[in-house]
């Protein structure tokens, strides 16, 4: 059977793996909104956090024999402790600032870290191994699919929604976004606004690293890993709107299906067609599509 002169399992097979991309995009997508919602910091690190997570869980795998399902909590453990560190030693010194200043220094944090494991690892990369209990395929009657990759989409979707339900539903959750809109009321009725701001850098970075321990068995572990990303991520988070939770997540996923599928019908064109997206809505809606419109 052919849908538009494709065969139907061709069309099916990219969708699949179009959502394990959307898987990736989502997570990362997610960590980004937070931080850009929350903290107002434009952070280009992103993808060098996500290149983190991935060489901490190779490097405590190689030297203490940590294997995956540890280094997939522990790792983004490390990687958001260092988030921390980053945000009190550094970022804190240009809240209130024009934004531009938090992307030049993160911009410069990307080059810092970049380098320094492109010096001691080389560029080439190192592969990861899948773990034993995700070896395999499944039979999903139009394609054979990989198990960890269905385990990529499901991990991804539970973070996501539980992410989502910290942020919208509890009490935690509540004082960010209260923090958010009125900082120095919220600080009045004895929230500590600056030690939220330090926790929400480190979960957003940790969501990078989680994002990238997933990532680590698929792609080799390497210090570009992330450059290739981030710049999807940015688009992905301005189509779905600055700071929205559930854009992020949604347009993420939408975002690999459509590149997925452009790869069945034009596939040079799946390289380009998040930013063809990302035009179309920003001529159409230009705070995204659940970000709210300045009144």
């Amino acid at each position: 059977m052919d849908l538009f002169g494709i065969p139907i399992q061709a069309f099916l097979g990219q969708i699949m793996l179009g959502l394990v991309n959307g898987s990736f995009y989502a997570v990362l997508s997610l960590g980004l909104a937070i931080i850009f919602g929350i903290v107002k910091i434009v952070n280009f690190a992103h993808g060098a956090f996500f290149m983190t997570g991935a060489f901490v869980a190779f490097l405590i795998g190689r030297h203490f024999g940590i294997g995956y399902w540890p280094a997939l909590i522990v790792a983004p453990l490390i990687v958001a402790a260092i988030g921390v560190l980053v945000e009190r030693l550094l970022l804190r010194r240009i809240y209130g600032l024009d934004p531009i200043y938090g992307l030049l220094l993160t911009f410069g944090m990307v080059l810092v870290i970049e380098g320094g494991f492109r010096i001691a690892f080389g560029s080439s990369g190192y592969p990861y191994p899948v773990p034993d209990e995700l070896r395999g395929v499944t039979n999903l009657g139009f394609m054979f699919l990989p198990n960890y990759r269905i385990f990529v989409i499901v991990a991804a979707l539970v973070v996501c929604a539980a992410t989502w339900f910290v942020i919208e539903r509890t009490t935690i959750g509540a004082k960010l976004r209260a923090a958010t809109e009125k900082a120095e009321l919220t600080q009045a009725f004895g929230v500590n606004v600056p030690l939220l701001l330090t926790l929400t850098y480190g979960a957003g970075v940790g969501l990078a690293a989680f994002a990238g321990v997933l990532a680590a068995p698929i792609q080799h572990v390497n210090p570009s890993m992330g450059s290739e990303l981030v710049i999807i991520v940015f688009a992905i988070v301005v189509i779905g709107g600055l700071g929205s939770i559930s854009g992020a997540v949604f347009t993420g996923l939408m975002l690999g299906v459509i590149e997925g599928l452009t790869k069945v019908f034009y596939a040079e064109g799946s390289t380009v067609i998040v930013f063809v997206v990302m035009a179309l809505v920003l001529l159409l809606r230009p705070a995204g599509l659940f970000g709210r419109e300045e009144s």
